[in-house]
């Protein structure tokens, strides 16, 4: 028999409630430095390419086929907005999703192998959905720190997604990891069947809205 409509209400508002409480969870676990929603992504500073390969991306079938997406740029090119925008939309996908920053991760990695966890730390790391590692490029890598980042990113191959954001392009990235057999190596695996993008712009955002605040203060 049908439901009373009162009833029916209520348990609408339960799941409602559950979803927005999940959405939550999932953000906050992901770890945003700040909000950038994809709305605000101003797509039209790129070219008609550039633009049909973000709204492949904001599909988020990648995720899906567990496919990665390197983003490379110019600094303030919108690299990190592009790559929050696809997370904050997966977590609100019901994608669970990791964000940190290249230096955050080295120190996350170091401690977790000095303290004889790194083993649980790698098996919790596969588990994300979606893995974003932002500002390759601007930390110089020891042997050591190569090693662990290559193991990490290799535990989660074919596992998940992971997108990059960097100012290097490919051939210039064995200059911050010292190491060429292990650069080729980690460049094999992230780049296969990958979504690169090259974002770079001839003027920067940042530099743009300094600009624009600067013209409001006269």
């Amino acid at each position: 028999c049908a439901l009373p409509i009162f009833l029916e209400q209520l348990l609408l508002k339960e799941v409602e409630l559950r979803r927005e409480n999940g959405n939550r969870a999932r953000l906050r676990r992901a770890r945003f430095p700040y909000k950038k929603l994809l709305e605000d992504f101003q797509r039209n500073r790129y070219n008609s390419s550039m633009q049909r390969e973000i709204s492949t991306l904001e599909t988020l079938d990648f995720i899906n086929e567990r496919e990665n997406a390197i983003l490379i740029g110019t600094p303030g090119s919108g690299k990190t907005h592009l790559a929050i925008g696809l997370g904050i939309k997966a977590c609100l996908a019901g994608k669970t999703v990791l964000f940190t920053s290249v230096a955050n991760l080295l120190i996350e990695l170091n401690e977790a192998l000095h303290t004889s966890v790194l083993t649980s730390y790698k098996r919790k790391f596969e588990q994300y959905d979606l893995f974003i590692l932002d500002e390759l490029g601007y930390v110089s890598f020891h042997k050591e720190d190569s090693e662990l980042l290559f193991n990490l990113i290799s535990s989660r191959y074919n596992k998940g997604s992971v997108i990059i954001t960097t100012n290097l392009s490919f051939d210039s990235w064995s200059q911050i990891f010292g190491d060429t057999m292990v650069t080729s190596a980690l460049i094999d695996r992230l780049a296969f069947k990958a979504h690169v993008l090259d974002m770079s712009l001839d003027t920067s955002f940042r530099y743009e809205e300094t600009i624009a605040w600067m013209a409001k203060k006269k």
